[in-house]
């Protein structure tokens, strides 16, 4: 059995049955960061805690990634040939943060602004080990 390794410790609860995002809230300015941040982006305070968002959320913006990401930062193993585009959007989790995140779907038939959207965990790359990396990404929530 092959061993999965979130892409980044710290950047959602791995292994869950019902995974979360990890940011952080600043109490006296009521800023939520996601990822987790040291210092609040508007007032600089340090007191931030760690917080778990909500798995669900309405689709703020999206569009499809059509051609390879250079690398660095992109640190996945396609090449151009094997490389498939993917949606890519901004999701709004309740008033508290927007989300950047892949989407499990590059049909634009498919994704509507505004639509409810729910955080999964999806294969990104395997290491040198064998192992599968995983990462989050967002789908429409089936009704």
């Amino acid at each position: 059995m092959t061993t999965q390794i979130p892409v980044a410790e710290e950047l959602f609860t791995w292994p869950s049955d019902s995974p979360q995002l990890i940011g952080t809230r600043y109490p006296d300015s009521g800023v939520t960061t996601f990822p987790q941040s040291t210092s609040c982006p508007k007032t600089a305070a340090q007191n931030g805690e760690r917080v778990l968002l909500p798995r669900v959320g309405k689709l703020w913006s999206w569009t499809i990634q059509g051609f390879l990401p250079k690398s660095p930062p992109y640190a996945g193993k396609e090449t151009p040939k094997t490389f498939k585009p993917y949606g890519v959007g901004y999701i709004q989790l309740a008033d508290e943060v927007i989300v950047e995140s892949r989407l499990t779907t590059a049909e634009a038939s498919e994704l509507k602004i505004g639509m409810d959207m729910e955080l999964v965990i999806i294969p990104f790359t395997t290491d040198d080990d064998g192992n599968d990396i995983v990462t989050f990404a967002f789908a429409p929530v089936k009704k």
